[in-house]
This record gives C-alpha cells, structure tokens and sequence, in this order.
C-alpha cells in the first residue's frame, strides 16, 4: 500500500501513514498514539485485547519513534486532531527512538547540537517550509523576465573581494580559497552576454563575530543583469522582487507565522523609500539625538543601521530603506562612481537591518584597474580585471542573505535561522 500524507487521509478511506510518535497513551485494554508527519497529526486507536500482536508493537514504541501504520481512517467527533482516526490493521515499527537528550525549552547551543531533534518542532518546520517559498518566489519571478540560473565555484584561486576575512584551504600542491561572494563569476556572466542571471548558493566569511545576525557560512541568493547605468534601476529590480516575494510567503503561511511566531508579514508597497547617508545622519539626530564623528560618517554604524527601523516607520511608514551614497572609502573597488567619485551603490534596510548591498558596477577596465590599485588589490584580483578586457556591457545587481532575511521574517537569531548554523565556535553537526 502506498504511503498517504496525514493531510490527505479522508473517513472512510484504507490507508498507510507514516510518520514520528508525538504522544503515546498506553493502557491496558487501549492504547492512543499521535503520528506526526511532515503535513499534520493523526490519531490511531487500537483495541489491545483485539488485536495482541499490535499491542506488542506498541509495548515496544518510545516517543519519536518512527512508525508505519495501514488501516481504515474513520470519523469521530470526540478526536480532536480533525475528528478523523485511524484503526490500524498493521503496525510496522521502523525506528525506536532512545530518550530525547534536549527538549523544546533547552537551551539554544544544546538544541544546535541535536539540531536534527530541533528541526522536528512545528516552529521550524514552518520556518523551513517559509523560506522555501520565499526563495521560490525568487526564481519565479526572475525566471519569468529572462533571468537564467547559473553556479558559480566556491573553491577559487584567489581572495574575492578582499584579502581579508577570507578561508584558505589547502588545494593540492597550492592553495585556495572559499569564495566570500559569487561577485566576480556574476560579473564574468555579464562579460559572457548572458545578460541576466542569478545564483542562490553557498557564502563563506571568516569573521569571528558573535552576533545574532553574524555567520561564517550562509546561503546567498545573488543577482546581476545588464545594460543598467543608475543605482535606481537595481533597486527598482528589488524593491519589486521583494514585494512579490514577500506577497508569496504571506499567502501561503502569513496566517501560521503570526500565530507560532506572533510576527506579521506585511507585504511592502513599492517604490520603497530612499534616503542620503549624509541625510539618514542627520535625521538621526534632529529626531531621536543620536549623533556620530564626522569620520565614520561615510558608513552607517551598527546602531544608526538599528534606528533606521525607527526612522523607516515615523517617517514613510515603511520597514524597508534604502541609504544611497556611500563614503567610495566604505565600498567595494568595483562599484562604479559618479562624476562627483561617490560611489552608485545603496544598502537595503529591512527592520533595522542590512539585508542587501547593491550597485551599478564598473565595467571599463582601465578605471576598474584603477580603482582595484587604490584598494591595494590590484594583484589579488588580476584574474578578475581580465574580464572586462574584450568588452563588457554595463552593469549592476546585488545580493540576498536567505538566512537574514529568514531571520527577520520570524523574529529568530541567525542560529535558529539556518538548517544547520556555523560560526566561530560551531563546526558540528
């Protein structure tokens, strides 16, 4: 007999569920399991005189054991999981589980030991189930205005980015690198005429930060395409994709993310608002006195990026920001800069917290060497350069951190965020 998932049993039908004991009740003449599956509960009822050899099944049952049960589903107004149960004919019992060593209030570091445990809650469950449809809502929409995926490597030959923060490993007679972005094989697409492209792949960061929003590891979902010549045609590209993206997730699982999570999902409207970094400074202090050197005002610190959930709210009623016009020291060699040298690029706030770095690209060679040089990269990246030797079309794009924007969805840390979280301190499982 074919397996039915839980949802899908109606009154009346044979069936075969399969699935983890939640709850075991085992009396003398009765015994009540609940069996868990990926979709929901259901009850199975067995009369333990009538049937001996299935009690003895059930003698031998642990909760999270896991079981196959056939028999006939039939209603019952007293059950409370849907008042539907099964009268089981057969029990196949497939896993006996030992006693759980963590439980659902353990502590957190305890529960990424025994993540695997962890996942079977409901809560992450819905947080898996969340970010599927989140990045799914990506692909679609990118793939039906010609975006093609492509893979990048995540071994390369030489520092990406920067020659910091990078992990090095050992690569036969030589060495090699996990890759901290796909940034420069994204910009190689462009240089190939792909024209549009996207990834959602691995991200590695050898920053030994503690925070909850911080990992060594993380899934990026990244995007370039090109002939684009303004920051405002990038972020035009995600403020639209978001929106839809989001719209997916609250249509299939809004309602559940605000009971399990109590976080509601707003579904943005666009265009998002749009701010100066010199303005986003000084409207920080007029409104809640926070005030900074005149040093570090190129870049946005960690506390101003927190208020700007606040100033995102009391002045555009929005969650989202995007903070243009960086300090060219702040950014990345490759962004393009204006005729003023201040660089095409933005930031995207999201509750209080970066969720995007994105830019118009610098595509011609000589300026990008330049710039490169500047950076003191110039031999880091001679591999790099090497694309935009033989012509290149302008360009632009930026990335997602799947993991953060799970995070902000739900309320989480990034610990909780990530099927199996790594950081300075976190190799295992």
């Amino acid at each position: 007999m074919n397996r039915t998932y839980i949802s899908e049993v109606r009154p009346g039908e044979q069936v075969r569920i399969s699935g983890f004991v939640e709850n075991l009740r085992n009396k003398r003449t009765m015994a009540f399991l609940v069996v868990k599956d990926i979709t929901g509960r259901m009850q199975v009822t067995l009369e333990k005189e009538k049937y001996p050899d299935l009690a003895a099944a059930v003698d031998t049952l642990t909760i999270h054991s896991v079981i196959s049960v056939e028999g006939e589903a039939v209603a019952n107004e007293y059950v409370k999981l849907g008042g539907v149960e099964i009268l089981p004919s057969a029990i196949f019992v497939e896993s006996v589980a030992d006693a759980l060593p963590i439980k659902d209030d353990s502590e957190i570091d305890s529960r990424m030991d025994f993540r695997w445990i962890d996942l079977r809650r409901d809560c992450n469950r819905l947080m898996i189930r969340a970010q599927t449809v989140f990045t799914a809502a990506l692909r679609e929409y990118l793939l039906a205005r010609r975006f093609v995926e492509i893979h990048t490597p995540k071994l390369i030959g030489a520092a990406s980015e920067s020659g910091s923060d990078v992990f090095e490993v050992k690569y036969f007679d030589t060495k090699a690198y996990l890759a901290q972005s796909p940034q420069f094989y994204k910009q190689m697409a462009m240089a190939a005429g792909l024209d549009r492209i996207f990834e959602s792949g691995p991200v590695f960061r050898a920053e030994k930060s503690y925070t909850n929003k911080h990992a060594t590891e993380f899934t990026g979902f990244d995007l370039e395409f090109s002939y684009v010549y303004s920051a405002e045609e990038v972020m035009r590209l995600e403020e639209e994709l978001l929106a839809y993206a989001i719209g997916k997730v609250k249509d299939a699982c809004g309602e559940e993310i605000l009971s399990v999570f109590g976080r509601e999902v707003i579904v943005p409207s666009v265009p998002f608002p749009r701010m100066k970094l010199a303005d986003v400074y000084r409207e920080l202090e007029e409104r809640y006195g926070y005030k900074v050197a005149d040093e570090v005002k190129g870049d946005l610190t960690t506390d101003a990026e927190h208020l700007c959930e606040k100033l995102a709210k009391d002045k555009f009623g929005s969650e989202f920001l995007f903070i243009t016009d960086y300090s060219a020291a702040e950014r990345a060699f490759y962004h393009m800069r204006d005729e003023n040298g201040v660089p095409m690029g933005y930031d995207l706030i999201w509750r209080g917290c970066e969720i995007t770095t994105g830019a118009v690209r610098e595509h011609r060679y000589e300026v990008l060497k330049k710039q490169a040089e500047e950076k003191g990269l110039g031999r880091d990246v001679a591999f790099y350069l090497q694309f935009f030797r033989y012509g290149c079309p302008p360009h632009g794009g930026f990335g997602l951190g799947i993991d953060r924007i799970t995070m902000l969805f739900l309320g989480l840390s990034i610990k909780e965020a990530e099927f199996l979280f790594r950081g300075p301190n976190r190799l295992t499982p």
